[in-house]
């Protein structure tokens, strides 16, 4: 065992993209994917879609792995081991909803066991070591997973069943985004996405939008900023010259915005003074400070 301090860049991302068929998961995670790598043969999809990875080969010459059913736990973790072990930096697994409700999943991996309550504690002991090797791989991994519309059956006022609309729900275990460090919702066949989850603080509450290469660049910086510290920042703070300069600044590290308000606050009306030409007299005298 090592103490270490902790940093950034050591962590790997563990981002969800959801949403229904045709809205776009697998191509969005792809370029995801090609942001946070800037190189398609460092990117491997384990496709349970048929090999419908294979569609947008015209983006570039990524890897994929087939992986048909039976879609058990063990057999996702070993696909991930491979693609560890080819030195491959961004996993895609498109998707993970097979290995819940798919052939040979947890669903039917439960019901052959008997269906029963008690019959869930090895099922759910062998889907969290899938999970397991999710959060403990050397790569990055982005995974896709389908949406459906959630119902339930409610009593009214009247006594009588009524089934109620929940909007959708992910197809895999309860709880799976909070596992994640991201999990973007796509929203309709426009491939425009929310933030359901968000540790990193970029997107959560920000209007909605398309996911890009840039994200992914996005996000691999922000992973990369860990090891800077408040002092280095307050450094750079001072050393702006311009507003554009500390704008700038302060997107790039949205860690440090509430913590250092302050001091952004403070560098960006000196330097709207500074730039104010009323403030100078034609000599070169400041006359907001006259002798």
């Amino acid at each position: 065992m090592e103490l270490k301090q902790s940093k950034r860049e050591r962590v790997k991302l563990r981002i969800g993209i959801s949403g229904a068929s045709g809205f776009g998961k697998t191509h969005s995670a792809l370029l995801l994917a090609y942001g946070m790598t800037n190189d398609w043969s460092k990117i491997a999809v384990v496709d349970t879609e048929n090999s419908s990875a294979s569609l947008y080969s015209h983006l570039g010459n990524y890897n994929t792995l087939d992986l048909s059913a039976p879609y058990s736990p063990e057999r996702y973790a070993k696909a991930i081991k491979i693609c560890e072990d080819a030195s491959q930096e961004v996993i895609i697994i498109d998707s993970v909803s097979a290995e819940w409700s798919g052939t040979g999943g947890c669903l039917q991996i439960h019901e052959q066991l008997g269906g029963r309550f008690q019959d869930w504690g090895p099922v759910k002991k062998r889907h969290q070591a899938f999970i397991d090797s999710i959060l403990q791989s050397k790569c990055h991994i982005i995974t896709t997973t389908r949406r459906k519309i959630d119902y339930s059956l409610d009593i009214g006022s009247n006594g009588k069943s009524r089934v109620v609309k929940h909007g959708t729900k992910e197809i895999t275990s309860d709880g799976y985004e909070y596992e994640l460090t991201l999990n973007f919702e796509l929203l309709n066949d426009n491939h425009l996405v929310k933030a359901s989850k968000d540790r990193t603080g970029l997107y959560m509450g920000k209007s909605e939008f398309v996911i890009t290469s840039k994200i992914g660049k996005q996000l691999l910086d922000w992973c990369n900023q860990g090891s800077i510290s408040k002092n280095e920042v307050v450094n750079r703070i001072s050393e702006c010259l311009s507003v554009g300069d500390l704008m700038k600044l302060y997107k790039e590290f949205p860690q440090f915005q509430k913590l250092l308000n302050a001091e952004f606050k403070s560098k960006k009306q000196q330097l709207e003074q500074i730039s104010n030409p009323n403030n100078f007299s034609q000599n070169g005298i400041n006359n907001s400070n006259p002798k």
